[in-house]
């Protein structure tokens, strides 16, 4: 049974992505700093209910890719065949406040952890990456041949040098790679402050929810069972060091994202309107034909579909 270690496990996609691990048979060992950054008790949940599921293959680290102790320590217990690498500060607006810090996790971090695998010689690292490290690109849909990035947030920028920095190790070490730019993905156990988590609360409790610039901009949102296939897909199609674009490929404004949500929860949302952020990007658009031809990856939930599903846990777990 091979042993596949999960940085940012107990986190949204990090929880997903473990119980398909288990699922289809394989040992997991998520690793996770529990940071602050929303409700731990989230988190915490998440893993009382993978444990639960999943007694004997399931097991939690608490540590820090940022201490190297804590990773030796770990690779040094057990016998690690592959790192899904998800741990990493995450958000476009925070990363304005927080530069420093977001470099320190998301590009040190990422350096301990591959300098980790090459000490004790794990071969397979997958890598989750954004589509922020795309910036404001007119060239669309988002490809992977695309050289000229130009990401213009210290997220996008920290997850590009995490992308860069895998490459390296490929090269010189011979660690296999693959780095996912992920489209906004959404769903079940999402963090509670990204738009659709915090406009569904908000629309339900009747409160304004704060719409940045005239509501045009527009999102490829991916929904987290469709991501979850394509991480998997991985394990199963990938050699040598590749990137992949997981998205829906299709764009919804923001106009539109906020009526699904309305019609979903049968509630009118009053809206605050604000100022375009620095640092958020009009369009995401993510070219799929590498990832379809490679892995076989293939969306199946529409953003029509992944709404009422999303509104749908939303309300069980208010209860």
């Amino acid at each position: 049974m091979k042993t596949i270690l999960v940085t940012g496990g107990a986190g949204f996609i990090g929880s997903h992505l473990c119980e398909r691990l288990l699922s289809h048979g394989y040992r997991v060992i998520c690793f996770d700093n529990f940071d602050p950054f929303y409700d731990l008790n989230l988190k915490i949940r998440n893993v009382e209910e993978i444990t639960k599921k999943f007694p004997e293959t399931f097991s939690l680290v608490t540590g820090d890719i940022r201490n190297r102790d804590h990773l030796k320590e770990t690779f040094q217990k057990e016998r690690i065949d592959l790192v899904f690498h998800l741990a990493a500060k995450a958000g476009v607006r925070p990363s304005l406040l927080e530069p420093q810090l977001y470099e320190e996790v998301n590009v040190r971090g990422t350096i301990f952890l591959l300098e980790t695998c090459r000490v004790f010689g794990v071969k397979k690292f997958i890598f989750a990456s954004s589509s922020s490290v795309y910036g404001e690109s007119n060239r669309v849909p988002f490809s992977e041949e695309d050289l000229d990035l130009r990401p213009i947030s210290p997220y996008g920028v920290t997850k590009r040098a995490g992308e860069l920095l895998c490459y390296c190790y490929h090269h010189l070490y011979q660690i296999e790679v693959a780095c996912l730019r992920i489209f906004t993905a959404y769903g079940p156990r999402q963090r509670p402050e990204m738009a659709i988590y915090k406009f569904t609360a908000l629309v339900d409790q009747g409160e304004e929810i704060p719409v940045y610039g005239d509501g045009s901009s527009q999102r490829d949102y991916t929904y987290i069972d469709d991501l979850i296939d394509g991480m998997i897909a991985v394990l199963d199609h990938h050699q040598g060091f590749e990137i992949y674009n997981l998205g829906e490929s299709r764009m919804t404004s923001l106009r539109e994202l906020i009526r699904l949500i309305e019609e979903a929860l049968g509630k009118k949302a009053k809206i605050q309107r604000l100022d375009p952020q620095k640092g958020d990007v009009s369009m995401t658009y993510a070219d799929i034909q590498k990832a379809k031809q490679r892995l076989g990856y293939q969306p199946k939930v529409p953003i029509e579909e992944g709404i009422e599903r999303f509104v749908r846990w939303y309300k069980g777990s208010m209860h």
